[in-house]
C-alpha cells in the first residue's frame, strides 16, 4: 500500500478523530503546526471532547499503539492520550476536556495559574499549557478559541517561574553543594534554567508548550558550559551555581 503524502494524511487522521463520540473539534500541534519540524518529527494531533469520551472508541479505529484511559498521564490539564503509529508515522493524540480548557482560559485572563507535574518535563508545566496549544495549533475540524497572551498572566506568570527557580538555586546551594553532590546540582541547573525560560517567555508573552527549544528561545543555552564544568566538590559546584544566578539574573 503506497504511503499517503502528508495533507491527505492529516485530513485522514482529522477526519477518523472528529467522528469519534463526544469530539467537538482536531487540531494539530506540535512543530508541525509551527513549522519546524524535521522529517523525523512525530505528528502531534489532540482532539477536543465534551462531556464523556472513550477512549476505546479511539482503539476502535484499529491504529497501533497505545490509548491510555482519561487521566492515564498523570490527570491534570494534560490528562491522557495515545501513542500511535498511523501510515507508518509516529502519531501523538492528546484528549482535552473542554471544560476544563474553557475554565483555564479564564483562569488565563485574571493572571491565575496551576504549576503540575509532567512526565518528560524537567520544569513541570503551567496549567496555561492549554491555553497556549489554542494560541499555536491549527485547528483542522470544529470551532475553538484562538486567545491571545494575557497581560495578568505575563506578569503573575513571570514572578512565579522566577520564584521557583530562586528557591531551586537556594536549595542546591544549602545542601547538594556543601555535600559535593554534582549530580543533584546539574539536576537543579537544568531545572532552574527551566523555570527561568518559562519565565522570560511569560514575560514577553510568548506561548510555551513545551521544553524542547524553551532555553534556545530565551537565550539561556549558557547552562551547557556551565553544567559541563561541574566537578564532585564544593568550591567548584558553589561557583556553578552562582554563574547561574548570574546567566539567569535571579538575586
Amino acid at each position: 500500500m503506497t504511503a499517503m503524502d502528508d495533507p491527505t494524511f492529516v485530513e485522514h487522521v482529522a477526519d477518523r478523530l472528529a467522528a469519534l463520540s463526544a469530539v467537538r473539534a482536531v487540531t494539530l500541534g506540535g512543530s508541525r503546526a509551527q513549522g519546524t519540524h524535521t522529517p523525523d518529527s512525530d505528528w502531534d494531533f489532540a482532539l477536543y471532547y465534551r462531556g464523556a469520551f472513550n477512549p476505546d472508541d479511539l482503539r476502535a479505529l484499529g491504529w497501533d499503539g497505545e490509548v491510555s484511559e482519561i487521566g492515564g498521564w498523570g490527570g491534570g490539564v494534560f490528562n491522557g492520550g495515545a501513542w500511535l503509529n498511523i501510515d507508518g508515522r509516529k502519531v501523538d493524540v492528546h484528549y482535552r476536556d473542554l471544560d476544563v480548557v474553557e475554565h483555564e482560559i479564564a483562569e488565563a485572563e485574571q493572571g491565575r495559574f496551576r504549576w503540575e507535574p509532567l512526565m518528560f518535563h524537567l520544569a513541570g508545566i503551567p496549567s496555561y499549557l492549554v491555553v497556549a496549544e489554542l494560541a499555536i495549533n491549527q485547528i483542522l475540524r470544529g470551532a475553538l478559541p484562538r486567545p491571545t497572551y494575557p497581560e495578568p498572566l505575563r506578569t503573575a506568570a513571570t514572578e512565579a517561574w522566577r520564584g521557583r527557580a530562586a528557591m531551586t538555586l537556594q536549595y542546591a546551594k544549602g545542601t547538594y553543594v556543601p555535600r559535593g553532590q554534582a549530580a543533584e546540582v546539574a539536576g537543579a541547573l537544568a531545572t532552574a534554567a527551566m523555570q527561568t525560560a518559562h519565565a522570560i517567555l511569560a514575560g514577553r508573552g510568548e506561548w510555551v508548550t513545551n521544553e524542547k527549544r524553551l532555553l534556545c528561545r530565551a537565550g539561556l543555552r549558557g547552562i551547557d558550559a556551565i553544567v559541563a564544568e561541574l566537578a564532585p566538590d564544593e568550591k567548584t559546584l558553589a561557583l556553578a551555581v552562582s554563574n547561574a544566578e548570574i546567566l539567569f539574573k535571579v538575586d
